[in-house]
């Protein structure tokens, strides 16, 4: 009850005029305490001189903290600011009094009024020193009434530079958590065995399971900025395998206006691990490109489409026109955006499978630049649907083509992805196909067709990243199809402001190949997020193997066989050479696939198929027939 009603108390902000009268207590008491310093504590001196000096001592006190303002600054948030303000405010104080000593002593405007000057050099030290350790003894006090009692938390820090002390001084200032930083790690050797505010760093290749029990080590904070995902990925293995929770700091550029919020401090992520580069849209090619321009997203909804989205909004345009059949993701979507205040955005329910439909709304909005997201992406889902495959992938990309080239839009960047490559099922010779298709439109007007292709991005709708943390959550086992799968990964930010740039320098007929980085091997992405949930394997969560799935590949590619790549300006986007097209002859194809289609014949769409794209050879999967 008296913890509670002290904790009440202090947590109030003291009044100013309060603040003001205790520093001039002090300052009253540090001018006695000078003379009895001077006088070797011992009271051989006139006590009637200093009883008149005193109200002039208070006179010139107020006047240096009214001045300064020193008495404004919130106590328990005293920081080196606030120091330098009561360090400026003494030295007034004694300026104040010496300017009158000395002119006491050449006017002689009054004989009691004689301060030895060893006395003002003392009192000034003393209100330093004081003045200063008052303000932080109140501080601590105050962390420590709200911290309470109960048991802190010990923690160390990997990172002994300018990141890790900031995040140790952010723990240390919030008590409210109870944290305890008992340890600095570092990689560089020549750090070891130093201290930094009273805590010793360790070098991180001997920080081991005996280190962590010994020392009481509930979690260990990383805290290095500008990071290789490599580097990141190796520091995470070592220390997920130790019996701490392992946590990190999140990049300076997502800091809360430029400030390390201590909540920001969280369990690492697969994304981390994974993630590449921040992005950064500050390129004024593209601020020029969608300057005051019409531009319509498909799929606007959807996990690619909504990041378009929301990364135009940061551009001049003059309408943002968003299309998509899911009606819920949309007004999700549609709310994000009103929340955010973009009130030049433009929600439409609309299939771009219905033609008459999407020729309304292209002809009533004349979009400069449409960003064609739309399209059914899930493997195994195509393979028992190649009907609904083809109507969405290449009708629907048919349609919105031969729409651009009527309507002259500017240009139309279609959004593909690495499994038209070589393709081994429904959905990525659909793909394929529709790539093909924009292709030989790019020659029929004056729009300038433009393919991006690229693989997996991380926590995409259905990705394999959600799945296995909905299956750790529920207790086990992940599924993995295949011990030695590998997919390439992307953050979803990235991919769409790559697709932005590829859309932007394109001249038509191009197809834009990004830079994936290594490919991930999905076993070992199942056992770093096992660790990382603070489980073991096999004993806690297992990974069984399923077995690949239809039309599945063990490896992605982004460049198929005869393809090879020109550079650009951008280090991450290149350019696929691929083979010439008869366009007449693919067109005419395109067009009987999709009148076939119509018919709902499974085998014969996808006899078609295979017949356009050639490299089309099914894998586990009842199609295999057809490639006999």
């Amino acid at each position: 009850m008296i913890v509670k009603l002290f904790k009440k108390i202090v947590k109030r902000n003291i009044p100013r005029w309060i603040v003001l009268l205790i520093d001039i207590y002090i300052v009253i008491n540090t001018f006695v305490l000078s003379y009895l310093v001077r006088f070797n504590f011992s009271f051989s001196f006139d006590t009637s001189k200093l009883l008149l000096q005193i109200p002039i001592v208070v006179i010139a006190a107020f006047v240096a903290f009214v001045s300064v303002g020193s008495y404004k600054g919130i106590i328990r948030h005293t920081g080196f600011k606030d120091s330098m303000n009561v360090t400026f405010a003494s030295f007034l104080i004694f300026l104040m009094l010496g300017v009158l000593v000395i002119s006491n002593h050449y006017f002689s405007i009054h004989a009691n009024f004689t301060i030895p000057k060893s006395i003002l050099v003392i009192h000034f030290l003393l209100n330093v020193v004081i003045l200063i350790s008052s303000r932080y003894l109140f501080k601590e006090i105050y962390n420590y009434v709200m911290a309470g009692f109960g048991v802190h938390k010990k923690v160390a820090i990997y990172g002994a530079g300018q990141a890790g002390m900031l995040v140790y001084s952010i723990l240390s200032e919030d008590k409210k958590n109870k944290t305890n930083v008992i340890a600095f790690i570092d990689d560089d050797k020549s750090k070891a065995g130093n201290k930094i505010n009273g805590i010793t760093v360790y070098e991180s290749a001997k920080i081991d399971e005996d280190f962590i029990v010994d020392k009481e080590v509930s979690e260990i904070i990383i805290s290095i900025q500008n990071i290789r995902p490599s580097k990141l990925l190796e520091i995470v293995d070592r220390l997920s395998k130790l019996p701490s929770k392992v946590k990190i700091v999140p990049p300076v550029q997502s800091w809360i206006d430029g400030n390390l919020n201590p909540k920001q401090i969280k369990a690492v992520k697969i994304e981390d691990l994974l993630g590449r580069e921040p992005i950064s849209l500050n390129n004024p090619i593209l601020q020029k490109e969608f300057d005051n321009k019409v531009v319509l997203v498909t799929g606007a909804a959807g996990s690619i489409g909504s990041e378009i989205t929301r990364q135009l909004t940061k551009f001049n345009i003059q309408k943002l026109i968003l299309v998509d059949q899911a009606e819920s993701d949309l007004y999700n979507l549609q709310q994000y955006l009103v929340h955010k205040h973009i009130n030049n955005a433009k929600a439409i329910v609309a299939d771009i499978r219905n033609k008459n439909r999407m020729e309304g709304l292209v002809k009533k909005y004349q979009p400069a630049i449409i960003f064609h997201a739309a399209a059914y992406k899930h493997v195994p889902f195509m393979e028992d649907n190649p009907n609904e495959a083809v109507n969405t992938n290449v009708l629907g990309t048919k349609i919105m083509a031969d729409l651009a080239v009527q309507y002259q839009v500017e240009k139309f960047v279609f959004i593909s992805t690495d499994k038209a490559v070589n393709p081994t099922n429904i959905m990525g010779a659909t793909k394929r196909i529709a790539e093909m298709y924009i292709n030989c439109v790019n020659t029929k007007g004056t729009t300038k067709f433009i393919t991006t292709r690229f693989g997996n991005v991380l926590g995409s709708n259905g990705s394999v990243i959600p799945l296995f943390q909905s299956q750790i959550k529920r207790g086990g086992p992940i599924t993995v199809t295949h011990k030695d799968i590998t997919r390439y990964f992307m953050t979803i930010p990235e991919a769409c402001q790559l697709v932005l740039e590829a859309g932007c320098m394109g001249e038509g007929g191009e197809i834009f190949v990004f830079d994936m980085g290594e490919s991930i091997k999905i076993f070992d992405l199942a056992l770093n997020m096992i660790r990382l949930s603070g489980l073991k394997y096999p004993s806690e969560i297992d990974i069984k193997i399923t077995g690949l799935r239809p039309g599945e590949k063990i490896y992605e590619e982004l460049l198929a066989s005869g393809e090879n790549t020109t550079t650009t300006y951008n280090n991450k986007i290149m350019i696929a050479k691929v083979k010439k097209l008869d366009c007449q002859k693919t067109s005419r194809k395109v067009e009987e696939l999709c009148t076939l289609n119509g018919d709902l014949n499974f085998e014969q769409t996808v006899l078609k198929m295979k017949k356009i794209v050639p490299e089309f050879i099914s894998n586990n999967s009842k199609y295999e027939l057809l490639d006999n």
